[in-house]
C-alpha cells in the first residue's frame, strides 16, 4: 500500500525539509537583531501596510489571537509600537509604528531582504515562478 503513495509521501519530506532549511537561514538575520519571527512579522507588516486593527495583524501573520496578543504587548513594552484610536471606529484600536520601531524595520529590512534573495538565488527567475504557481495551487486546492 505504502508503495502508492511513495511519490506524495516523498514530495511531502523534501517540501518539509526544505521548508525547515529556508526557515532556518531566514530567522538568521532576524534572530541577530533580537527579535522574534512574530515580532518581526509584526514590525514588517506595519512598515509595509500601515497601521492595522490586531485582527488584519493576526491574518497577515498567520498567527492566533493569544499569540499576537503577546506578540503586541511585549513590542509596546519596547517601545516599537503604540495602539492608537481608530479614526473609523472609535470603539477600536489601530497598531502603529514607533519611531524607534520604524528606525528598526528600516535597519533590518535590508539585510533581510539581502538574506531572502540568497536562499533563493540558487533558483533561476522561471523556476522561482513556477514553484509559486505550485504552492499557490496546492494551499487553494485545500480551501474546501
Amino acid at each position: 500500500m505504502i508503495e502508492e503513495y511513495y511519490l506524495e509521501l516523498s514530495t511531502l519530506t523534501v517540501f518539509t525539509k526544505a521548508e525547515h532549511q529556508i526557515h532556518r537561514k531566514e530567522y538568521q538575520t532576524i534572530k541577530k537583531f533580537n527579535f522574534t519571527p512574530a515580532q518581526f512579522g509584526v514590525l514588517e507588516t506595519l512598515y509595509n501596510k500601515g497601521d492595522l486593527p490586531i485582527g488584519q495583524l493576526i491574518e497577515k501573520n498567520l498567527s492566533t489571537s493569544g499569540n499576537m496578543t503577546v506578540v503586541i504587548r511585549n513590542l509596546e513594552r519596547d517601545g516599537f509600537i503604540k495602539k492608537i484610536s481608530n479614526p473609523k471606529d472609535k470603539r477600536s484600536s489601530l497598531i502603529s509604528l514607533t519611531s524607534d520601531g520604524q528606525k528598526w524595520i528600516e535597519t533590518i529590512l535590508p539585510e533581510h531582504y539581502e538574506n531572502v534573495h540568497s536562499i533563493f538565488s540558487v533558483l533561476e527567475k522561471e523556476e522561482k515562478e513556477e514553484l509559486k504557481r505550485i504552492l499557490k495551487k496546492l494551499s487553494f486546492s485545500q480551501m474546501d
